[in-house]
């Protein structure tokens, strides 16, 4: 094969690949032609909401130690007073009350945090945060 021959039909595959190439990538679809549609690339996050996902809590360090705590949905929904026993650690147990109004406060507006200081024991406390999840 001489040069001319050579460039000619290598323009004609390329000028002949490109609208091939074109539509074969770009389809109207996004069920990557499979039938399945894509997910979403960028999904909405999940609100937050007590009553639908419970809570989620932190409870500060003091003396080298932290203790967690649980406050189900159920008890978010019922909105009454009620006393939590943190878990134990370091030997000891600390206590915090939500009250109704705390409750209420969370599911009202679900971005808000409750912040509240447990009872002192060992000579300390801690200072609990509960939010929507």
């Amino acid at each position: 094969m001489d040069r001319k021959t050579f460039i000619q039909k290598t323009t004609m595959g390329i000028l002949l690949s490109i609208p091939a190439v074109s539509m074969l990538g770009c389809s109207g679809s996004d069920d990557n032609g499979n039938g399945v549609p894509d997910p979403d690339p960028d999904p909405t996050p999940t609100a937050k909401n007590c009553v639908e996902n419970g809570t989620s809590a932190s409870v500060s360090s003091a003396q080298n130690h932290t203790h967690t705590l649980t406050v189900s949905k159920e008890d978010v929904s019922a909105a009454t007073t009620k006393t939590y026993d943190l878990s134990e650690s370091a030997n000891h147990i600390h206590q915090v009350t939500l009250e109704a109004n705390d409750f209420q406060a969370l599911k009202d507006n679900p971005n808000q945090s409750i912040t509240k200081v447990s009872t002192t024991n060992s000579q300390h406390s801690h200072n609990v945060t509960v939010s929507c999840a």
